[in-house]
């Protein structure tokens, strides 16, 4: 009897120490990502930095960002160097990553190419030699492509498509719109706008990691149903994802 008195009073006190720690949330969440223009800045300004902070801050959770190309941010979340990183599509990493049910924005995704090539549509695109920045994997939700590269840097895209060594460049739209402004001959380019793709925060695999990720789709849930998130995407001019279907399904 006495023995498990003793059994009951130890797992009383693991719960005391350990239960509690585990309904406490994370003193921090560090993240890192790909610098997007308005979005992901080097300062901590930007949409993205905003939405998170709106999500974890009231619950005492301080962002820590970090400004690195996309496929390191993707690294450092796999190795546990990182505790999320930004701008993921769906299932996108299969590896060391947790992915949460809500999305938090969608990608415009379009072409970029000369006006005097024919007018792309989805059913067509497989028909063209694409390019892409690398990392991005657009194959996987561009269904039968087959002719494609993958580039490191943005700023000599104009110029590949000139000397056509690609027909068509792909990438969300606001990243489009920024290679367009280094054009002289802006009427030279067009750009055609093909599908959405959601954007997921993806979550290291980690004990910290699967508790940020549980408390990001409690909060998510909570600011779409108050329309919170609605000012931050007004503020920063970009349009608001969660009109028709607010709630993303689980990849």
């Amino acid at each position: 009897m006495r023995r498990g008195i003793g059994i009951l009073l130890g797992l009383l006190s693991w719960w005391a120490l350990h239960g509690y720690a585990q309904d406490a949330p994370p003193a921090d969440i560090r993240v890192a990502s790909e610098v997007w223009k308005q979005y992901t800045e080097r300062d901590g300004s930007g949409l993205g930095w905003d939405l998170l902070r709106a999500v974890y801050e009231p619950l005492g959770v301080q962002l820590k960002t970090q400004s690195v190309p996309y496929t390191r941010s993707i690294g450092l979340v796999q190795r546990g160097e990182a505790d999320a990183w930004l701008g993921s599509y769906a299932d996108e990493v299969r590896n060391g990553v947790v992915y949460p049910q809500w999305h938090f924005d969608a990608d415009q995704i379009c072409t970029l190419g000369l006006t005097e090539q024919p007018v792309v549509t989805l059913a067509s695109l497989p028909r063209f030699h694409l390019a892409w920045m690398r990392g991005y994997g657009y194959e996987r939700y561009l269904t039968n492509l087959t002719h494609f590269q993958e580039i490191q840097r943005r700023d000599g895209i104009l110029s590949m498509l000139r000397l056509r060594h690609a027909d068509l460049f792909i990438d969300a739209r606001p990243e489009i719109e920024e290679v367009l402004e280094g054009a002289e001959d802006r009427a030279a380019f067009r750009v055609t706008c093909l599908t959405q793709l959601p954007l997921y925060v993806g979550f290291a695999d980690t004990a910290k990691g699967r508790a940020l990720a549980a408390l990001y789709d409690r909060r998510m849930a909570q600011l779409v149903r108050s329309g919170e998130l609605r000012p931050l995407f007004a503020r920063w001019h970009y349009p608001y994802p969660f009109e028709e279907a607010p709630h993303a399904s689980t990849p």
